[in-house]
């Protein structure tokens, strides 16, 4: 395997105040901070601190990658990346955005904002905005350094109020009269959390490995390193209190150490969550609507929104990369899996990535002959109908599909006459069964395929193994009905079972670089829970080929692996590399039968719950489908009387049923064919009536 681009190191500005400390105490510490592969190599983060201020006029200015800033600098950057989940801020009272005065706040002249935040500021600008104190008719506001906001509201006589934020606000309550906790007073007005800052990026630095790294800093600093923090504050506190050689030269107090890990554990909040969000964009608009801010390219009628760095790895993966770090034992490892133990994340990447494929081949052979001990290995005729190529999707990987606005002439949509010979033909030549797929196209709506599987039953005996998830989505969408509703009426018509098509690679990263426009991995999965839910059956498929990762392959089993605990609705599943001829999507990918023998035998050992593995021959030729009868499959799959979408890019073989039946009994094994269902019909062997490749 080729070793991994390392994460590079990034520059990272954090902010100086206790709250902060959280997210990157683990960051930089030795001990525990995060590095490249091994703690031999170098840290995936450089950290230096600074007000917020400074942090988001360095990240603006590109000294730093990576940013601990005030949401309301997010305003002139929104090319800025931000890292989901995190965040500063409170629900409540924070304890250290005060504003602090000797008499009423509303009776001031001035108020003194702490320049080092922008958020705060903002804040209180919104909250004064909406008690109508704003203008002439509210106090002068002036920024002021940082730390210099107490003594000038004691010089002031009465006159003036400072907005106090960071370390320094610790005890203003207690030494003044008259303050707002500004975290108290937005939560009295909306009921929402307040968010004061977040990490914040350089558009395409973040790595996922980046942005687990920061989830993990923050959890363990809080699970585990609170106290410690506290404790490390205080002494240093102490430490400049000594050396100023008099305590009022700092008029900030000294805390107890449970007081200062109160405020970490109990007084901030470190989520940046549903609700966060929430007050997040709840803070941001009125902003905006009370003309405080303008958001630069954002139209008036547009909703704000925050860009989110993608997000970190499943929790599943996560463990996964965590139990990598310690030694695996291949033997072990293979002789559990070759006997049905399940095996666990990082076992099914350790041996993709690590094991020999002759030995992988051999413990998948064995996992299938205790599957399946009889000697046999099926088949099914059936047909694959293609009954449009109109499609609105415009996959990079495809090029089967005619957008629905093309005048070339090269679009169709097949008409009952052509169906009817087709189906037909299909019977004449021993099929049982039409794989029935198109493209989404728009001009068929959900009656289209009502009145077509109908018409289907009324005439045919061949059952429907019918569309794809992809396609399910598309017609909810256009109906505007739920899947399992649009299931549930096509079920009625006459639809069979669900074939598993539009899978690819079932990771949202992968997809959205072949195929954007597409469902997303949830997506497909829920249609086919809600498939199985309504009692149809379904296979599983995996297209490979596109400089996916171990991590993705195996990450793709996983959830398929998943489903199938709940649902028990997977038959079978099938997996070919991706091809490439003609298409848009340059091959830039290991695609070779060496490869497609490793996924598909790490798939048997993986799948301990799916009974049937099936071949490839179409893809790769008859030959590697009978050494994969050796790598865990016990399926020749389709005789496939037609085919036109992997044939278009480039797969051209083509066999009859007595051709699939000789080259099982090549591989030694006895040939028998089957329902989708995987039930063995009545006669074994090729019949006089074998089917034919259309055209042959």
């Amino acid at each position: 395997m080729p070793t991994p681009t390392p994460v590079q190191t990034l520059r990272v500005q954090a902010v100086s105040f206790l709250n902060a400390r959280p997210l990157y105490h683990t960051l930089i510490d030795p001990k525990h901070s995060p590095r490249h592969d091994d703690p031999e190599r170098t840290p995936m983060f450089a950290v230096s601190e600074a007000l917020p201020s400074e942090c988001a006029a360095a990240l603006a200015a590109g000294e730093c990658d990576l940013a601990l800033v005030p949401v309301a600098s997010y305003v002139e950057h929104s090319e800025w990346e931000v890292v989901p989940g995190i965040g500063i801020g409170c629900r409540g009272a924070v304890e250290t955005v005060v504003v602090c005065a000797e008499r009423p706040i509303e009776a001031v002249s001035t108020i003194y904002l702490d320049g080092a935040s922008r958020s705060s500021a903002l804040l209180l600008r919104l909250l004064l905005h909406e008690r109508g104190l704003c203008g002439e008719r509210g106090p002068k506001l002036v920024p002021v350094a940082h730390g210099r906001g107490e003594a000038l509201v004691r010089d002031s006589q009465g006159r003036a109020a400072a907005l106090i934020i960071g370390d320094a606000a610790f005890g203003v309550r207690e030494r003044f009269e008259h303050t707002w906790d500004l975290g108290e007073q937005w939560f009295a007005a909306t009921g929402l959390p307040m968010v004061f800052a977040f990490w914040a990026a350089r558009p395409g630095v973040l790595t996922p490995a980046h942005v687990e790294a920061l989830q993990r800093a923050r959890d363990r600093s809080l699970g585990k390193y609170a106290e410690a923090i506290a404790k490390q504050y205080r002494d240093d506190l102490l430490e400049r209190v000594n050396q100023a050689n008099q305590v009022n030269s700092i008029e900030q107090p000294v805390l107890s150490e449970a007081r200062y890990a109160d405020y970490l554990r109990k007084t901030i909040r470190y989520g940046l969550e549903t609700q966060q969000r929430e007050g997040l964009v709840e803070y941001l608009s009125r902003c905006r609507e009370a003309g405080l801010i303008e958001i630069p390219g954002l139209h008036a009628e547009d909703q704000i929104h925050v860009r989110f760095a993608g997000a970190g790895a499943p929790e599943q993966l996560v463990r996964a990369r965590q139990r990598r770090a310690s030694p695996l034992d291949l033997d072990a490892i293979l002789e559990r899996a070759a006997t049905g133990a399940r095996l666990d994340l990082a076992e099914g990447i350790f041996l993709y990535e690590s094991a020999p494929l002759m030995r992988l081949g051999e413990a998948a052979d064995r996992r299938r002959a205790a599957l399946h001990d009889d000697g046999v290995v099926t088949y099914i005729i059936d047909r694959n109908v293609n009954y449009t190529n109109y499609c609105v999707t415009r996959c990079k990987f495809c090029n089967f599909y005619v957008p629905p606005t093309d005048k070339t002439g090269r679009g169709y949509v097949l008409s009952r006459e052509q169906l009817a010979e087709k189906f037909s033909e299909t019977e004449a030549l021993g099929g049982i069964q039409i794989l029935l797929q198109g493209g989404l196209n728009p001009d068929l709506g959900l009656d289209y395929y009502e009145d077509l599987f109908r018409w289907s039953k009324a005439n045919f005996k061949l059952k429907l193994h019918a569309l794809s998830p992809t396609e399910i989505i598309h017609i909810a969408q256009i109906e505007e009905l739920s899947v399992y509703e649009v299931l549930r009426r096509l079920q009625a018509a006459g639809m069979d079972s669900l074939p598993g098509g539009g899978a690819e690679i079932l990771d949202d990263e992968v997809r959205n670089r072949i195929s954007p426009f597409k469902n997303t991995t949830q997506e497909w999965l829920d249609v086919m829970r809600a498939a199985h839910q309504l009692g149809m059956r379904s296979s599983a498929t995996m297209v490979f080929g596109f400089q996916e990762t171990a991590e993705h392959i195996l990450m793709h089993l996983d959830r398929l692996r998943s489903l199938q605990d709940q649902t028990g609705g997977f038959t079978a599943f099938i997996a070919w590399p991706f091809q490439a001829d003609g298409t848009r999507l340059k091959l830039r990918d290991d695609t070779s039968a060496f490869r497609y023998l490793r996924v598909q035998a790490v798939a048997r050992l993986y799948l301990d719950n799916i009974a049937n593995i099936q071949v490839s021959w179409p893809t790769l030729g008859p030959e590697i489908g009978e050494i994969a009868l050796r790598f865990g499959a016990n399926d020749f799959g389709s005789v496939m009387i037609e085919e036109n979408v992997v044939s278009t890019a480039g797969a051209d073989f083509m066999m009859t049923a007595e051709e699939i039946e000789r080259h099982i009994r090549l591989a030694g094994f006895e040939p028998h064919r089957r329902t989708m269902e995987y039930s063995r019909l009545a006669s074994a062997g090729a019949s006089a009536g074998a089917a034919q490749p259309v055209g042959s």
